[in-house]
């Protein structure tokens, strides 16, 4: 049984992830190893730049793409992360009466835009090693748990010690299911309102952020 966290209004990304990183240190306590902070472009960046400054662990991005339904690409029915497979929602393919098939066009544009961010945000870096270390998943939040399941699935295949999503605040359909799947040791959500509706109504400001913004948050934790 995963507790109900409290509602909770962030105001913005930077406190999201400075409350977020407040309360992972504590769970982490007794793990005294260097942890490795992979965070969900765009929106997940400035969350990871918070946890791994307080944690002292490494930062890098892992990289997913929603999968939207026909005619509604703001509807996510799966999501497909870097060189994994596509992971879909059956029973909301089933209740859309739509096959995997059917969307192999807009899998097949959601895999060139991922190689798009794979060049521009990795300029020829590999991907980074998790095996063995204990890995921390971030975003701003997590609506459907589409691109975070994704992204879980890719990081199984790579063989970490441990396994932590985690996010500022979480519809509770979405936290219970991806604690019920098991792809992640643990799932740590600061607020799971019953009222959720979208992760930016729970944010004073959660403007787009934009390419740029990810690289310069980079850059300044690597520079910090």
């Amino acid at each position: 049984m995963v507790r109900d966290a409290p509602a909770l209004m962030f105001a913005d990304r930077d406190e999201a992830g400075r409350l977020l990183a407040a309360e992972l240190a504590h769970r982490l306590e007794s793990d005294h190893s260097r942890p490795l902070v992979l965070a969900l472009p765009r929106g997940g960046v400035p969350i990871g730049v918070q946890v791994a400054a307080r944690l002292g662990g490494d930062l890098d991005i892992v990289l997913a793409r929603k999968i939207g339904a026909p005619g509604r690409p703001e509807f996510g029915v799966g999501a497909v992360a870097e060189d994994g497979p596509p992971v879909f929602d059956e029973g909301t393919l089933a209740h859309l009466g739509i096959t995997a098939d059917d969307l192999s066009a807009t899998v097949d544009a959601e895999r060139a835009e991922l190689a798009r961010r794979v060049r521009r945000y990795r300029a020829g870096r590999p991907a980074p090693v998790a095996a063995g270390r204990t890995v921390i998943l971030v975003d701003d939040g997590l609506a459907t748990g589409a691109t975070a399941r994704a992204a879980l699935r890719w990081l199984h295949g790579r063989s970490p010690r441990r396994t932590i999503l985690a996010a500022p605040v979480c519809a509770p359909q979405a936290r219970d299911a991806l604690s019920a799947e098991g792809d992640a040791d643990a799932v740590v959500c600061l607020s799971a309102p019953p009222e959720f509706r979208a992760v930016g109504q729970w944010y004073d400001d959660f403007h787009q952020l934009t390419d740029e913004d990810v690289d310069a948050a980079m850059r300044g934790f690597a520079h910090a």
